[in-house]
């Protein structure tokens, strides 16, 4: 008997959010190393597309989406409910994760098989991630790696990288502000 679950496609490409932390998208990458394979896992508050928890490690494992998901929960305050989406990766389908999931008390909403469309939000940031970090560039160790990528989000993405979908402001701007907003501070 397969502890492997496959939720339904929850989120049907609305990739809009109204307020923070109401859906989240995540993924795993890989990014070539000499010493080997550098695998990230990501999850992207949709509202913002801030990157709120991610993980890096040398194998792809459901440890390391989950170290992610951790990491989220961690750092943010979650009102409920809030969706999770991700594509079907064996990762993502682990009784693990989704006991995970449960834990948090998010609900689970997953890509059709093999449609990259469904999670563009997410595959679009790493398109990112490559295009400005990586492109021709060769990391000697992991850890070389690790540390460009975890600048690249922490200094630069999250706090300065500007998106045309949030008015040309960044990720932490664009949550800044419209929090004050909403808590009518003008």
């Amino acid at each position: 008997m397969s502890s492997e679950v496959v939720a339904a496609n929850v989120l049907q490409r609305n990739f809009d959010a109204t307020q923070p932390n109401q859906k989240w998208a995540g993924d795993i990458t890989f990014v070539a190393t000499r010493e080997g394979w550098l695998y990230v896992a990501v999850l992207l508050d949709l509202y913002s597309r801030r990157v709120v928890g991610w993980a890096m490690g040398a194998r792809i494992t459901t440890e390391l989406a989950h170290a992610a998901l951790t990491m989220a929960e961690q750092h943010r305050q979650v009102a409920r409910p809030l969706l999770h989406h991700s594509d079907r990766g064996s990762q993502y389908t682990a009784g693990q994760y989704q006991q995970g999931l449960t834990l948090y008390g998010l609900q689970c909403s997953m890509s059709r098989p093999g449609n990259c469309w469904d999670n563009a939000v997410v595959e679009s940031f790493f398109a990112s991630l490559k295009t400005e970090l990586i492109h021709r560039r060769r990391f000697q160790t992991r850890q070389e790696a690790q540390t460009a990528i975890f600048s690249y989000i922490e200094t630069f993405y999250n706090r300065r990288r500007r998106h045309s979908t949030l008015g040309y402001r960044s990720p932490l701007e664009f949550e800044q502000e419209t929090t004050l907003v909403t808590e009518g501070v003008h």
